[in-house]
């Protein structure tokens, strides 16, 4: 579950390393986010002289999470780390790589870009 305030690592090659959840989109009454939902951050660390920079403010997509998630067949799935990947406005990734595995939840939300570029799909 992402709170507001929570860091995340960033899992694709524009250039940022970590973001800060300052928003969470579309979640009604839910003060968290899980796989697959958009939020709103702010960068708080990036590679020098690459596209993003520091304290811009960007959208994203989660792509894995350190709280279970219950699939519908009964099995539970877990990632070690919090990750996310930066999306534009059209929900089109701004990157060109994804880098380690991703959430199977990701196609229900038609993110299907994001995950024809992952490496592995759990």
């Amino acid at each position: 579950m992402i709170h507001v305030q929570t860091i995340l690592n960033i899992a694709d090659n524009t250039g940022a390393k970590k973001i800060m959840c300052i928003r969470i989109l579309n979640c009604g009454s839910r003060k968290y986010a899980k796989i697959g939902d958009i939020i709103i951050g702010v960068i708080k660390q990036c590679t020098p002289h690459m596209f993003t920079q520091k304290s811009e403010i960007i959208r994203a997509v989660i792509v894995r999470t350190t709280k279970n998630v219950r699939r519908h067949n009964g099995f539970w799935i877990q990632f070690d780390d919090n990750a996310a990947v930066l999306i534009n406005k059209d929900g089109s990734p701004r990157g060109t790589r994804i880098f380690g595995p991703i959430a199977r939840e990701l196609r229900e939300k038609n993110f299907m870009r994001i995950l024809s570029l992952a490496p592995e799909v759990l």
